[in-house]
Order: structure tokens, then sequence, then C-alpha cells
């Protein structure tokens, strides 16, 4: 038998592609060497936002007395990680249970095990050669582990974890070391802060979050730090030795000690099992264009193996345009209009330019600013930390990028993302009539700023 379609990788991007081409009229065949789901689904974006609202409502808890609720004796409380670790593996395991059925029903056929292609039309797994017309690699990524002294065996040997064996910790460390100030690095950080563990971060350049905003990524590295993370930067890892890391700050040695250490230095693509194919790569992952084509005719890549967006929904995007494509089709891939989000307290979202971006692209620009503290709907909920930023063009007022820190960012980006696919402007925003009271009245206003004044400000 020859499918229509066969996916290596069982992720956010594979999953996706394989019921899209199977709702397409294809045979499709899906292979996955760990669990369906992926990184993200099993040890990545959904045990982290499981045990994140765990630390959200432990917080609260903390702050009882602020909205009025006396008789919780503080002292008495405490955090049962065994049972936020179930809770996470329940909600896990009812997301890949559901995935399992739509596989089923779309008579997808699933092959667990590794996959290795043999030649450009042939992948072997576990013995058996499954051949198709169309390929999709969705292999995904692993974390990186830098060539610094000791540090692999450190890992070996247990101090050094990656985010996915931080996640199956017995118990709660009392002292955390985080190694990178990237968006895995942040939301760990948030996570570990936020339950009571002594959290020390530190991050090479000179700010966290390197790729957002820099307005946004320092107003967070100030909040996080007036909540006691400790934030060290423009630091170089010098040597590490077991449970101690040897850093070099302004010329001079420190070293750091804590009962484990999170590795978050970024990933690097999987692309073991495609040495058949000699397909193109560059430093990212697997070279592709704007329908998810690579060199190879009939094969396709999506999702952190070729390395443009490490993100799980760019990832299922991606899967739908290879799925589509793969079956006849000729979609592509608008990556202008891509949100990403940082789950920390409180988030961040954005979606396309930042200022200096644009700026530095030569475009004449408007910028507009308007703060949580100045919304009834944040004052009323306590969480008045963060502001809206709108960057627009100075001719059209057409939005090219919008970001977001406060409460609730995460979901309301997308608002953001639906006026820049749709090229809108700032006028049409806000002309949009917003409801009040709610956080999203903070877009409207910022958009009020680009045309002429905000209203409540």
């Amino acid at each position: 038998m020859i499918y229509d379609v066969v996916i290596l990788g069982g992720g956010p991007g594979g999953y996706v592609a394989a019921i899209k081409a199977a709702q397409l009229g294809g045979r499709v065949a899906l292979i996955e060497k760990e669990a369906l789901g992926g990184v993200c689904l099993n040890w990545g974006c959904i045990p982290t936002k499981a045990l994140l609202k765990n630390a959200r409502v432990y917080q609260d808890i903390l702050k009882s007395e602020f909205y009025g609720i006396e008789g919780i004796d503080k002292d008495k409380i405490k955090i049962n990680w065994k049972t936020m670790i179930d809770r996470k593996n329940k909600v896990v395991k009812r997301l890949v249970n559901g995935i399992k059925g739509l596989v089923k029903k779309y008579n997808i056929d699933y092959y667990e095990g590794f996959g290795r292609f043999i030649n450009p039309t042939e992948i072997e797994v576990n013995g058996k050669i499954i051949k198709g017309r169309k390929y999709i690699i969705a292999s995904g990524s692993k974390p990186q582990i830098p060539n610094i002294t000791g540090l692999r065996q450190s890992y070996e040997n247990g101090f050094i974890l990656t985010s996915k064996e931080i996640l199956s910790l017995k118990e709660l460390p009392k002292r955390l070391l985080i190694l990178g100030g990237g968006v895995i690095g942040v939301e760990f950080a948030t996570l570990f802060n936020t339950l009571g563990v002594e959290v020390t971060l530190l991050q090479r350049s000179n700010r966290i979050l390197t790729g957002i905003e820099t307005e946004m990524a320092e107003a967070l590295a100030k909040h996080l730090k007036s909540n006691g993370l400790n934030i060290i930067t423009d630091c170089k890892i010098n040597e590490i030795h077991q449970n101690t890391v040897n850093v070099i700050i302004d010329g001079d040695d420190r070293v750091f000690e804590a009962d484990k250490i999170l590795l978050s230095l970024g990933t690097s693509p999987n692309l073991k099992g495609l040495e058949a194919l000699h397909i193109a790569t560059n430093k990212q992952g697997i070279v592709t264009n704007d329908k998810m084509e690579t060199n190879i005719n009939g094969i396709y890549a999506i999702g952190d193996v070729n390395g443009k967006y490490m993100l799980a929904h760019v990832a299922s995007a991606e899967g739908i345009v290879a799925a589509t494509n793969a079956m006849g089709g000729d979609e592509s891939l608008n990556y202008r209009v891509i949100p990403s989000c940082i789950y920390s307290f409180p988030e961040i979202a954005s979606v396309g330019l930042t200022e200096e971006e644009a700026r530095e692209q030569g475009l004449r620009v408007m910028v507009s600013k308007f703060p949580l503290s100045a919304n009834g709907k944040a004052l009323a909920e306590g969480e008045s930390i963060g502001f809206v930023k709108i960057v627009a063009d100075q001719q059209y007022g057409e939005i090219v990028g919008t970001h977001i820190m406060a409460v609730h960012a995460t979901d309301m980006i997308s608002e953001a993302v639906i006026s820049m696919e749709l090229e809108g402007t700032a006028f049409d925003v806000a002309k949009a009539i917003h409801p009040h009271p709610t956080l999203s009245e903070i877009v409207m206003e910022a958009a009020h700023g680009i045309i002429g004044h905000p209203i409540h400000l």
C-alpha cells in the first residue's frame, strides 16, 4: 500500500497535518517515536500552563486579605507538589486521548516508533517499510547542550535538567538556577518563584527576552525582581561542577549554587533519520519556503525542525499548509503576522514589528501606549501591572505591531492578529465598540492614541 501522505512526528504540527490531510480525503500514515502530541502537549505548553494555574491560585490565596477575605492562616498553607503534578498529568492524559480519538476517527494509520528515511519515497519504522507519495517532516527539536566545561557531566548526574525533566521532579527544590532568560526560562522562573523556590536566572545578554519589545521586557524584569526573582544579566557561564555554576560578570568570577539547575539555552532541530535524503539545511534547520516545500520534490518540513518559529501554533498552521499542498492545494503561510506568548505573571503577548524593528526597516511609524492602571476592569481585579503598545504606519494608520503586557495578554492578542491579517488600521480598532468593563478596552484606547488621544488618559 502507498499512502497519499506520510507524516514523521506526532506533535502539534504533525498530528494537525495528519488530520487535515485525512479531511481532504487522503490515506494518511502518522509516525511518532515517543508520545502523540509531542513535546508541547506532554512536556511543554500544556503541562507548564496547568502548573502556572496552580501557582496563580497559590499567589491569590496569599493575597486574600487584599480582596477582603480574612481567616486564612498563612502559616498553615503549604504546597503539595505531588498533587500539582498529578493534576497536570490528568490534563495531559485527557488531551492526548482526545488526539488519539481524532486519529482513529479519521482512519489515520498510527505507527509508534522511530522513523528513518531509506530514500525519498520510503521510511523504515520498527523493521516495516512505509511508502508515501508525499512526506511531511515534523520531527521537532531538542534542548541544546552547549560545550561548557562540566555541563554534560552535571546533566548526566541529574543536577542539570531540561524543561522535560524538571516537570518530573518528585519534590520542589529549595533553590533553582536557570541558565537562559528566553521564553522558557522566564516561564519556569515565574512558576517556581511564585511557589516559593529561591530562583536565580542567569542571562548572557544585557536583558531577558531579547526577542521581545524592549520596553515591555524591561518592565517585566523589574516586576519579577520586585517579587523576589534574582535576575543576573551580562554574565558568561565559565564552568559547571555538579550543582554549582561559575560565571564571569564584569571580569570577575562568581559562583552560584542550587539544588537543581534548569538548562534553557535554546534548542536544535531533530535531523536524525533524515541522512538518506540529502535535504537542504541551515543553522536553524531544514530550509523551506512559505509553502513548506523543501529542496526535495514531494517532501515538506514544518514546526521546530524548519527553525522559523519555535511555537506550537505556528507548527499547527504550517501543518495545515503542508497537508493542503501535499493533497494538491496551493497554500502559503503569512509569517508577517505570527503571535508570540509568554506566560509570566503578568503575561506578555506580541504580534508584528516592535518599535525598534519598524524604525530599523525605515518605516515612518506612530506609537501609542495605554496603561492597565487606567483601566477599570484591571483595577477592579487588582491586576493593574502592564500596558499595551501599538505601532502603526504614519501614512494610513495600518497597524504593524501590537504588544501587550497584562494578566490575560495571551488571550487578548488575537484581536491584534486578526486586525493585522486583514490589514486593519488604528481607525478600525478605535471605531470597533469594545465591551465595558474589560481589559480589551486598553487596545481600543491605544488605537485612539494613534489617531488622536486616548479617552481615559
